[in-house]
């Protein structure tokens, strides 16, 4: 099934103030790849190669200079702004005319996943035709987050946006797949307390419908929301290690193009070449040996 992605990387980025103040946080480093690489490798992972990136107005020529069409991955991207960061759900007013009522896939610009298992999950999320899939990951500060609440059957009883006590440890993370529905169901969302067009009530709507899904990412899978310095750091280091430890690339765009198909060994080589004499450069020539 045909199916578009999206990329919401717009926002101030407060919570990394100073060094957002001069740049995205999407294009900070974590560790040897701009930070969107690697939410836009889970796209590609799921085999998605129609891409909208939703930036700042003021950040919009950085992401052009940095990923540009699309063509040396043989994706198509398109770009459009969030004028005013006014929550998650804002993402599919802003992209209505993208999708053109076709089903998508929506990741947040500072979510870092990986596990061995991640594509299939991605992959059984994506084949779903009706309703929506979210993905969930435990933790053990759920009040900052949006916790999602099961029945003994692994349906989703509630869920609700940073509660003072949670009903369980599961968070909803920065990843959602919706049908071709939900351009029309954001147009019922009403703003929140803080003025925002809230995720969770648009994944309520489904959850009401009995067609929301949830895919959890239990032991063996890493996530991050790489949005303060800490947690920033923490993404590097670990991607740091990954590679060092395994000696292969962690969510390159590059490698994943290659196994996907999507480029040629010669295209791969070109890559490289651009990367010039750098361990990113070596590894994704690996790929060929």
């Amino acid at each position: 099934m045909s199916r578009k992605g999206i990329i919401l990387a717009g926002g101030a980025g407060t919570r990394l103030h100073p060094l957002t103040m001069v740049t995205s946080k999407q294009l900070l480093p974590v560790y040897d790849k701009p930070m969107i690489y690697y939410p836009l490798s889970a796209l590609m992972l799921a085999g998605i190669s129609d891409i909208l990136i939703i930036t700042t107005p003021q950040d919009q020529a950085a992401f052009k200079h940095l990923l540009g069409t699309g063509r040396q991955w043989n994706v198509k991207f398109d770009y459009a702004e969030q004028p005013e960061p006014n929550g998650i759900a804002q993402a599919f007013v802003i992209a209505a005319d993208f999708l053109r009522s076709e089903p998508s896939c929506l990741i947040l610009g500072d979510n870092i996943l990986y596990g061995h298992g991640l594509p299939d999950a991605l992959h059984r999320a994506g084949a779903r035709d009706r309703g929506a899939t979210i993905f969930s990951y435990w933790v053990d500060d759920p009040q900052r987050y949006g916790v999602i609440e099961f029945n003994p059957n692994d349906e989703v009883l509630s869920i609700e946006e940073k509660p003072q006590n949670p009903k369980s440890n599961w968070a909803a993370i920065g990843v959602y797949f919706y049908d071709e529905e939900v351009t029309d169901l954001v147009k019922q969302l009403a703003p929140s307390a803080r003025g925002e067009l809230e995720i969770t009530d648009l994944n309520v709507l489904y959850m009401r419908k009995r067609q929301l899904k949830v895919e959890r990412l239990g032991r063996g899978f890493a996530w991050f929301d790489a949005g303060t310095h800490d947690s920033l750091l923490e993404a590097g280091e670990f991607v740091r290690v990954l590679q060092h430890r395994q000696g292969q690339l962690v969510c390159a765009p590059d490698e994943i193009a290659f196994h996907n198909g999507w480029i040629s060994a010669a295209e791969l080589k070109e890559l490289a070449a651009k990367a010039g004499k750098t361990q990113y450069a070596r590894r994704l020539l690996d790929n060929l040996r």
